[in-house]
C-alpha cells in the first residue's frame, strides 16, 4: 500500500509528521504541494476519505486567506477547492493518505490510525 503525504518542508508539524512516518518503516510518497499543488478532483477525493469538506481543510490564519476576503464569503466547495489549487498555501498540512483512508498530521500522531 503506498503512503502518501502532501509535505510543507518548512512546517514544522509537516517534518514531524513525516519522521514519524518514516521511524514506522513507511517510506512516504512526498508531494510538495505547494510546487505540486493536487487538482481539484485529487482534493475531492482526499476530503472524501477524510470526511471533511473544503471549508474544514482551509488554513484561516494565513495572509492569502485574508487577502481573498475569504470568512466573508459565502463560497461553494467547488469555488473553494479551486482558490485552494491557485493558493495551495489555503491547504491545511500535513495530509496523509493511505489507501482508502487519510488523516491530517495536527498533531502529528494522528496519521497513526491509518498506517
Amino acid at each position: 500500500m503506498t503512503v502518501t503525504i502532501y509535505h510543507n518542508p518548512r512546517c514544522s508539524k509537516s517534518r514531524q509528521t513525516l519522521a514519524l512516518i518514516e521511524d514506522k518503516g513507511v517510506a512516504p510518497k512526498i508531494v510538495d504541494y505547494l510546487k505540486a499543488p493536487p487538482s481539484v478532483a485529487e482534493l475531492k477525493r482526499i476530503l472524501k476519505k477524510l470526511g471533511l469538506t473544503a471549508r474544514d481543510i482551509v488554513r484561516t490564519g494565513e495572509a492569502r486567506y485574508a487577502e481573498l476576503g475569504l470568512k466573508d464569503k459565502d463560497i461553494k466547495d467547488d469555488e473553494l477547492l479551486a482558490l485552494m489549487v491557485e493558493n495551495p498555501i489555503l491547504i491545511e498540512r500535513p495530509i496523509v493518505v493511505s489507501g482508502e483512508r487519510a488523516a491530517i498530521g495536527r498533531p502529528p500522531e494522528a496519521v497513526l490510525k491509518i498506517l
